[in-house]
This record gives structure tokens, sequence and C-alpha cells, in this order.
């Protein structure tokens, strides 16, 4: 029986290592970098062969580790290598951030076997069908999505690799834009949160998770909207290589209430206005309903220049007047502190109460004019302040994109 070409580059590889490890390895006067160039080599040829790589590291840990402290003491090296096995495994189990790994795995695992992300796809590349390079778009931002879900590349890939590389083929993409757009889109997952690569590197290197959370977010999306400027920008240019889809393929089956109300009015949201207003030609309930889902951009939108308005115009913290903060309590500053307040532990109750008794008797009632102009500051302090340029130039750039939004429908 002839063997495969795969498996003579695989042997040989492997025959390779093993004859540079057995020639070059001073075996007379063994180093802890001979050890550990050994056991590199060792992980590598049991990889190779195609031993689970969880249980080839841990072997070889435990069999270089004994190696390790047989020099120092013969007679307690087993001990001590099945000690410290059970101390890091104890470790590593109560390490409560590492539970978030099985949990963000296994909530993969229900939006893959959900066929979510096929219909997020598909959504995504109807919404898309007039931006050039279209599929190219929707699966980088099916994989930054997808990667939200997971954390992990190699499922981003796989499943990425399964639903979208098939029909960019059959679009007549390029073979090298179709596998850039799915690994650049799939390595994403390791940056956009939650990543689990992010999580575990925190919990080895003793970071905070949810610091490391916020310093991946921005580079994360920035990344992705540098991917699509660049597929949007090559497919205009080189339109060959990401040809257009035919029209037919963006046509899909309107629900009923739409095929009646698509003759009344052009546009999607006053057709549903009107559906609302009259209730006919669909019930209202679906008209009121459907109305909520078109009008959800504008609701969002709405909502993040409402907490940019607060956060713009948020007056200044107003300032204690002869005011100091001592151990999280307000005292008046020390220069007016009366004695017996500020003094030795051993200061007795009766100086205390006599030194308090002075300040009760210097604290005069408000006058009407004194109650009026506190009034006045605290209205004064509820103002808010001027709102910034770019607080209008944002909203601006919202309120046109939602216009443009609504004019497509």
């Amino acid at each position: 029986m002839r063997m495969r070409k795969e498996l003579w580059f695989g042997f040989g590889l492997m025959a390779a290592v093993v004859i540079g490890v057995l020639s070059l390895m001073p075996w007379g006067e063994l180093q802890s970098g001979h050890l550990g160039l050994l056991m590199l080599a060792l992980i590598v040829v049991a990889i190779m062969l195609g031993f689970p790589t969880a249980f080839t590291l841990m072997g070889m840990g435990v069999f270089f580790g004994w190696l390790a402290y047989r020099a120092v003491n013969p007679d307690l090296a087993v001990v001590q290598i099945l000690d410290l096995m059970v101390q890091r495994a104890y470790a590593v189990m109560s390490n409560d951030v590492l539970i978030a790994v099985p949990l963000f795995v296994f909530m993969g695992y229900l939006v893959e076997r959900a066929a979510l992300i096929d219909r997020l796809f598909r959504s995504l590349h109807l919404a898309t069908y007039r931006v050039p390079g279209s599929l190219a778009v929707a699966t980088i931002i099916t994989c930054a999505v997808f990667a939200t879900a997971t954390g992990i590349v190699g499922a981003v890939v796989t499943l990425m690799g399964l639903l979208a590389y098939p029909a960019m083929l059959r679009a007549g993409y390029h073979v090298q834009i179709g596998a850039g757009a799915i690994t650049a889109g799939g390595c994403l997952g390791i940056l956009i949160p939650p990543s689990v690569l992010l999580i575990v590197y925190g919990a080895t290197a003793g970071v905070s998770v949810v610091q490391l959370y916020a310093g991946a977010l921005f580079p994360g999306l920035m990344l992705a909207g540098l991917y699509l400027s660049y597929v949007i920008l090559l497919a205009k240019l080189k339109p060959n290589l990401m040809p257009r889809l035919p029209e037919e393929e963006a046509r899909i089956e309107l629900p009923p209430f739409a095929r009646a109300l698509a003759p009344r009015r052009r546009n999607a949201l006053a057709g549903l206005f009107t559906a609302t207003l009259a209730g006919s030609p669909v019930s209202r309930k679906t008209a009121v309903g459907q109305l909520v889902v078109a009008l959800l951009p504008a609701l969002v939108v709405a909502g993040l220049l409402v907490h940019a308005y607060r956060m713009a115009s948020a007056p200044p913290e107003a300032a204690y007047a002869g005011t100091f903060e001592v151990g999280g309590l307000v005292g008046v500053p020390q220069e007016q502190e009366p004695a017996g307040l500020i003094g030795a532990p051993e200061a007795d109750d009766e100086a205390a109460a006599e030194a308090e008794a002075p300040l009760a008797a210097e604290a005069p009632g408000e006058a009407p004019g004194e109650e009026a102009a506190t009034d006045a500051a605290a209205t004064e302090a509820a103002e808010r302040e001027p709102l910034p340029l770019w607080f209008w130039i944002v909203s601006a750039i919202f309120v046109a994109l939602l216009a443009v939004l609504y004019s497509l429908w």
C-alpha cells in the first residue's frame, strides 16, 4: 500500500527532530536549558503523532518536573511532583475568573446550534446588498458579532468557513479575498470582549480582566472598521475580485402584511404610520408591533444622544466652602476647630462636650435672606453647562444617518 505524501512529510519531519536531538544533545552534561529543548522537541513529536495537546503538556510537565526534583533529592522526587500537581490543579480549580471560559464556550455552542449565525449572515448579506463586496462585508461583521459570543478564534473561523466561504466562491469571489475575510474577521475574537484569551491571560498574570476588556474593546472595533474599509475600497477599485451579486438573490418573499402595505406606500415607515392610524389594510396590533421594530434604531440613537447630553452639560461639582474631608467625614478646617475636638485620643468625654457646646450656641438660625440666597445658589448649581460643539456635530451625523436609513426602507 502506497503511503500518502502528507504522511511521508510528517514522518520525515519527526525523524529530523528526533535525529537532531539525539545527535546534538550533550547527554553527559545535561543542563536546565538542554532539558527545556528536549521537552519542546518531545512535545512537537507527540502532537504530530496525534496525542491530545492537553494530555501531552500535562504528561511532559509531570515527567520533566520529576527529573528536576530528582536531581536535587531522588528520594522525595515522586512525592514532591505529585504534591505540586495537586496544588496546581486545586489553584486552577479555585480561580473564579476561569469559570467564565466554559460558560463562554457553552454560550457559543448554543448560538451555533440555534442556527443564529446562519440567520445573521443572511440578514447582513441582504442589508449590505448595495455595499461593494457585500458578502465579504457581511462575513466580517458576522465574525465580529460571533466573536463576542464565543471569544475563540478557532470556532469562529471554522463555522464561517463552512457558512460563508462556499457562498463567496459561488458568487465568483477571489479565493484569497474569501479566505482573508474569514481569517481576519475570525481573529477579532481575541480582542473584542468577551475573549477567552484575555480571561486566561488576566488569571495567569494577575491583571484585572475588566481592565483588559476595556483596553481591548476599542482596538477590536477599530480593527473591524479598518477591515471593512479595506474590503469596500478594494471592491470599488477592483470589482472583478468581488463581483456584485445578481438582483434575484436580494429578493425575498415578503410576509402577508408587508405585501398588503406595499402597494399603498413606497416607504416602509410611512406605510406603518398610516396603517397604525387607519387600522387597515392590516390589523392595528400588527402595524404597531412592526412600527416599534422599525423605530428601534431611532430609539437607540435617542438614548445615546440623551446620555451624551447629560454628560456634556453636567454642572461642575459643587465645592464645599470651608470644609475638608478626613477619614471619610466632613468637618470644619483645623484653624476653626475648637480645642478638644482634634487632640490626643485620651481626651475625655466631658472635654468634648464642653468644646461642642460653643459650636451649638454659635450656630444661628437661618434668616429669610440667607434662605433665599441658599435657594438661589442651589438653582445656579442645578443649571447645566452650555453644550460643546462636538455634541451638535455628533447629533447631526446620527440624525443624517437615520434619515438615510429610513429613506432607503
